[in-house]
């Protein structure tokens, strides 16, 4: 990091998009001030760094916004590379791959997981949670690859895909409490349940990762306050 370099990131402590800005700084052992947000009241400082749609996260690089979390992750990568560990491949094909699962993570998990707490019927709810479970059931597929039988998505050391996915983590352990069923267990995704375990306990992970208690009640009164209480567990 050269000096002078002023790291900045707007975000919120549930949110898994800031989550990875904020794991792949730390996993590169980068220094940056980490400014909360109330998304009630939002700042001066985000509305003026993401005009258009005013969604977090932001990474502010010496008064420079760079929006969207997998955009972020590269940047990150690309402008400190020589700082830390990469987490982008170096060979093009593979670095191509780490790309698609990261859309795919986006696309057929967060979106699915998110859409169960947003849905207007309990027809779409059931839907969004067969999504996401296969979501989930997938990336067990990819960890058991012979390729791909290492402690880390990206190897022996965490990668791009290991970021992307880590910031899910604290919610996906969540979900049994907020609907009543395991998104990760033994019985079904051994592989990546201990890989949540795996990168839960690295010192970079250890600073920030949200606490799942924390999580789910902060779910359970957004729900009551947005009057969505069919969407909880009965037994909460």
């Amino acid at each position: 990091m050269a000096a002078g370099d002023e790291l900045k990131v707007l975000g919120t402590w549930r949110s898994p998009f800031a989550l990875r800005v904020r794991l792949a700084l730390n996993l590169k052992g980068l220094k940056y001030e980490y400014l909360e947000e109330d998304l009630d009241n939002k700042s001066q400082l985000l509305l003026q760094s993401n005009p258009v749609t005013k969604k977090l996260p932001v990474l502010i690089h010496n008064g420079v916004p760079i929006r969207e979390s997998l955009v972020i992750l590269e940047y990150i990568d690309e402008i400190f590379r020589a700082t830390g560990p990469s987490l982008l491949p170096d060979d093009p094909y593979q670095r191509a791959m780490a790309r698609c699962w990261a859309i795919y993570i986006d696309n057929k998990l967060v979106a699915p997981w998110l859409k169960m707490f947003r849905a207007n019927t309990s027809k779409e709810r059931t839907e969004a949670m067969t999504d996401t479970i296969e979501a989930v059931e997938t990336l067990e597929g990819l960890l058991s690859k012979g390729q791909l039988k290492k402690p880390f998505f990206g190897g022996d050391n965490v990668g791009y895909i290991d970021v992307v996915l880590a910031g899910m983590i604290a919610w996906m352990h969540a979900t049994k409490a907020l609907c009543g069923f395991d998104l990760l267990n033994a019985a079904k995704t051994p592989l990546l349940l201990e890989w949540t375990k795996r990168f839960a306990r690295l010192d970079a992970a250890k600073m920030i990762m949200p606490d799942v208690a924390k999580l789910v009640e902060f779910k359970v009164n957004h729900a009551k306050r947005m009057n969505q209480k069919h969407f909880i567990h009965p037994k909460i």
